[in-house]
């Protein structure tokens, strides 16, 4: 399954690290599976009411307090 997953991505980034999305060709903003938001880094956070720019905004903590 892993091999499937990398031929699929040959070529491309995939990441959910915010600073990584910044240079992405095209970012794709998802909850519970659906896409919310598609664009540039740019144009996402141009938009009115961005998930994306919001979700920015949140600070690294947020993803940090779940026990392991």
């Amino acid at each position: 399954m892993h091999e499937r997953i990398r031929a699929l991505n040959a070529g491309r980034t995939v990441t959910h690290r915010r600073d990584a999305s910044r240079n992405a060709d095209r970012i794709l903003v998802r909850d519970t599976g659906r896409v919310l938001e598609e664009g540039t880094h740019e144009s996402l956070l141009a938009q009115d009411g961005s998930e994306y720019a919001a979700r920015r905004e949140e600070p690294a903590t947020t993803y940090n307090d779940q026990p392991v």
